[in-house]
């Protein structure tokens, strides 16, 4: 029977390959060849992940050399044949028009009780082994994966969505395109709130808000660094640079106008009048009181009037983009904190409110589209 079903499938006459295969498990069962050429069949008829089972089943039961062997050829020619099949999809989606157009790809944050899951289809579609794929995986807030061309980045993210790993991408000009503007104080709060701000070409201007129409905000604290003496190896001295202190950020986006207003703790100018004095939820005066607790005021005021959800998970974004913020050329940070030497630290901010927004703003298109439906 072996012979007879080798036949059929080397002549590609599978209908009699079946036929076959279903007489000689009548009639030997328990024949060890008998899973060699039911694996084989699969092959040949495109049922790979049936194959693959079978030969992987095999190799657990089978005590003959030579099945053994064959199970493992066949477990490598299938995997053999997935990999050319994955390289060749990874070479149309680069070749598609504007896929090599600059793009992020990110993983999003993975419940306990979907972790194994997830971990899984990370490690499957990435080529990873399952340990390193599950220590990857965030647990609170979404974590920067890979930065390359749109095409691939895509191809990658379908495949993992389709394994159940949930990810996010997006062109860089998606992120770039927002208008963001360093606020350098308010200039009146009621009945509309109006700031005076700069653009990132530093031009000043004023722009007048609702506060009805800041739909989220976003903060985060960025590392100031200074040099410092400290004693290194063989308790000789060094300069070293070390955080010294941090720089409180908020943004408020507003997706009507895209555009995001920039608060920093270090370039407001908490000098130009005092437009919160009648505020009733706002004490002391601000002659009286020292920047931070002058930040505190600010902030406390504006909580006051936007009840729109706050994301404050940049750190732990921040730590894991920091590799990657010199792979995006021409991502401007949007904010002069007048540094000795520049950081990677505020052009990831810029990232992560530029994503923050894009997301919740599709998120928020999308619940008005539902509605309508």
């Amino acid at each position: 029977m072996q012979h007879e079903v080798a036949s059929a499938l080397d002549q590609h006459d599978y209908k009699g390959a079946a036929q076959l295969l279903k007489q000689w498990q009548e009639q030997s069962p328990k024949d060890p060849w008998l899973g060699i050429y039911i694996g084989r069949y699969q092959e040949a008829t495109g049922k790979t992940k049936a194959a693959e089972a079978t030969y992987r089943n095999l190799l657990k039961v089978a005590r003959n050399s030579r099945i053994m062997t064959q199970a493992r050829q066949g477990i490598e020619r299938i995997m053999a044949a997935q990999e050319a099949e994955r390289q060749d999809a990874i070479a149309q989606a680069k070749a598609a028009p504007g896929s090599d157009q600059p793009a992020v790809l990110l993983l999003d944050p993975v419940a306990p009780d979907q972790r194994a899951e997830a971990a899984q289809g990370l490690a499957t579609v990435m080529k990873l082994d399952p340990y390193t794929a599950r220590m990857q995986l965030p647990g609170k807030g979404f974590r920067m994966y890979r930065v390359g061309g749109i095409g691939e980045l895509q191809h990658y993210g379908e495949a993992l969505k389709a394994a159940n790993t949930p990810v996010y991408w997006t062109k860089l000009t998606d992120l770039t395109n927002i208008e963001v503007f360093q606020v350098l104080f308010f200039r009146a709060v009621a009945p509309h709130a109006v700031v005076v701000c700069a653009n990132d070409s530093k031009q000043m201007g004023t722009i007048t808000f609702s506060w009805s129409e800041v739909n989220q905000r976003v903060t985060g604290l960025l590392p100031i660094f200074e040099s410092v003496i400290d004693l290194g190896p063989w308790q000789k001295l060094e300069r070293k640079q070390k955080t010294q202190d941090y720089a409180h950020c908020l943004d408020l986006h507003l997706y009507g106008r895209s555009t995001i207003l920039r608060l920093c703790d270090r370039t407001y100018e908490f000098q130009q009048g005092d437009p919160f004095s009648d505020a009733d939820a706002v004490q002391p005066a601000l002659s009286q009181t020292t920047t931070r607790i002058n930040w505190n005021r600010l902030t406390q005021y504006i909580d006051a009037q936007v009840k729109s959800p706050i994301l404050s998970d940049f750190t732990a974004f921040g730590e894991g983009a920091l590799e990657y913020i010199d792979l995006l050329s021409g991502f401007n940070p949007c904010l002069d904190l007048a540094r000795v030497k520049p950081s990677n630290w505020d052009s990831a901010f810029q990232l992560y409110s530029s994503l923050c927004f894009r997301r919740g703003q599709a998120a928020t298109a999308a619940q008005f589209e539902h509605l309508l439906n």
